[in-house]
């Protein structure tokens, strides 16, 4: 009988290698990957995934500490939603976006009911890169102004004029010079850029820095000024308590557009339905997208004041998507918002955070020389990892690559090893699983987290 099932079992790990090779040699040959160096990589072929987990075609399975690229709000393949994106496809598939439509009149409906103030109108697009894009137009146009302002500790999509926008090293291959970006500092306390030794000294310092900014640019010719709510991509940036209710009154001051993008932290990755209502801040305009669908079927937008949508009223707006609003889409996004609400998604992402995370992540600092800062909220979290926790020198030198980016390849490496798929950034890991990850998977995550920062700890001074 054990002969019969090794048999089985040894038939079936061939049929699976088969599948694997298939896969594996059709990216190669076909796919082409973005941020990469095609023959320089190797994907990981998939084969499945629910929840927090994912795995291999040879059994290998991974706790997704990444969320995707920090999407799957729900986990992956939540039935409910799975479900609904079913019946919506046996009902309609797709319908011109100049239709009314239930699926999508309710998905607005629901969005603009959890944004912040009288953000009211939702413009549908397909991702992020475009939701910013279509952001900055309606700036420029109700303002009638040019430029628009940006962090350069920032990360705001790979389309033309988001990824001018962005200010870290992916914009360099991009960058024209031409596409009336003034970039800005923004605050980060652990490596102020103004030389504060406190928070409410770095707000204060950053705020004056923009202002400055704002005043030598010339008040009169910016349009806008983009930041992220919590900056993502850069490092899960927390602003102090003061900035963004500072820039809110900058913007007012000036008769500049304030665009919050919460393309990566809404819809309850920090704990709330928008990261702004930590600070209590309403911005002209909201981009999102990623966790609206849980990234089932693409979705973005963005949500708009009703000064900016009475400046269309009655003069058309110069843009549109062949598929924005698209009905799979927003069937998507009704149901992953009501499964959120029904759930209690939200509430569990901000319990995971003050409970589990901060704290667990907060004890591994202690134990490890390489941990300089946590920092994050709800279920995004980022370890900056240091050489020399006093000094402060990064792990690795900024924007590294090759032999200089050996210690984080082999912490990743460390980490996969041991069933964690992470999302690294530089010297740092960003913690973002799935907002509704159980309390045994984080600590499962931690325990992996724990042992493979020995691996960066090698490398301390």
């Amino acid at each position: 009988m054990n002969a019969e099932a090794d048999a089985l079992a040894a038939a079936k790990d061939t049929a699976n290698d088969a599948v694997r090779a298939a896969v594996k040699d059709a990216d190669r040959k076909h796919v082409f990957h973005s941020w990469s160096a095609q023959e320089l990589i190797d994907p990981l072929a998939v084969a499945g995934a629910e929840g927090s987990h994912f795995w291999d075609y040879q059994g290998n399975r991974y706790l997704d500490f990444s969320s995707a690229l920090v999407y799957t709000n729900i986990g992956y393949q939540h039935p409910k939603v799975a479900a609904a994106i079913q019946e919506q496809a046996a009902k309609l598939c797709t319908v011109a976006p100049g239709f009314a439509v239930d699926v999508r009149s309710e998905a607005a409906r629901l969005i603009a009911e959890r944004t912040p103030g009288d953000l009211d109108k939702i413009f549908f697009t397909n991702a992020g890169a475009e939701a910013v894009e279509n952001a900055v137009r309606m700036a420029r146009l109700h303002t009638g102004r040019p430029k628009v302002l940006s962090a350069y500790r920032s990360y705001h999509g790979a389309t033309s004029t988001a990824i001018n926008l962005t200010g870290d090293a992916r914009r360099f291959g991009n960058d024209t010079a031409t596409a009336g970006v003034v970039h800005f500092w923004g605050p980060f306390a652990y490596r102020s850029p103004f030389y504060a030794t406190t928070e409410a000294e770095e707000c204060e310092r950053a705020l004056r820095h923009l202002e400055d900014t704002i005043v030598f640019e010339g008040p009169q010719s910016i349009a806008a000024i983009i930041l992220e709510t919590v900056g993502g991509a850069p490092g899960v940036l927390v602003h102090p308590a003061g900035y963004l209710p500072g820039v809110r009154a900058l913007c007012d001051r000036y008769g500049i557009v304030f665009v919050l993008d919460e393309i990566m932290v809404g819809f309850g990755r920090t704990g709330k339905w928008f990261a702004s209502e930590h600070w209590g801040v309403t911005p002209d305009l909201l981009c999102f997208a990623k966790g609206v669908t849980s990234g089932y079927v693409p979705l973005g937008g963005v949500a708009i004041s009703a000064a900016i949508a009475e400046t269309f009223a009655r003069r058309p707006y110069p843009g549109g998507l062949t598929y924005s609003g698209h009905v799979l889409a927003c069937a998507a996004a009704v149901a992953t918002i009501n499964v959120m609400e029904e759930e209690g998604i939200v509430e569990q992402s901000a319990r995971t955070g003050a409970e589990l995370l901060g704290p667990g992540l907060r004890a591994l600092a202690e134990r490890h020389p390489s941990v300089g800062e946590v920092r994050g909220l709800g279920t995004f979290w980022a370890l900056e990892l240091v050489r020399d926790a006093a000094t402060r020198e990064p792990l690795i030198p900024y924007n590294a690559s090759g032999a200089d980016n050996a210690p984080m390849a082999e912490f990743g490496a460390a980490l996969k090893k041991g069933g964690l798929w992470p999302l690294l950034a530089g010297n740092r890991i960003h913690v973002a699983p799935p907002c509704n990850i159980s309390p045994e998977d984080v600590a499962k995550g931690l325990a992996i987290l724990d042992e493979a920062l020995s691996v960066a700890d090698a490398h301390t001074a």
